[in-house]
């Protein structure tokens, strides 16, 4: 689990350039490395996201809007 930025190093990789240039627009990266690093943390929280999804499993939840609004208003 990734956990902030203990330790930086340089890493030297080969990299798709118009894949690298898409992520960059589509995020709206101001640099290459700003768009990497937004990757790998988008990848590692959806990862997490999985994991525990797994690890809780699925459960049926009987619950309705009006119940939901209703505890909401009781808190």
């Amino acid at each position: 689990m990734y956990k902030g930025e203990e330790f930086m190093g340089k890493t030297t990789v080969v990299i798709n350039d118009k894949l690298l240039q898409a992520a960059i627009e589509v995020i709206g990266a101001k640099s290459k490395k700003e768009a990497i690093e937004k990757g790998l943390r988008e990848l590692v929280h959806k990862k997490n996201i999985e994991a525990l999804r797994k690890e809780l499993g699925t459960f049926d939840l009987d619950l309705t809007l009006a119940k939901l609004e209703k505890l909401r208003k009781e808190e």
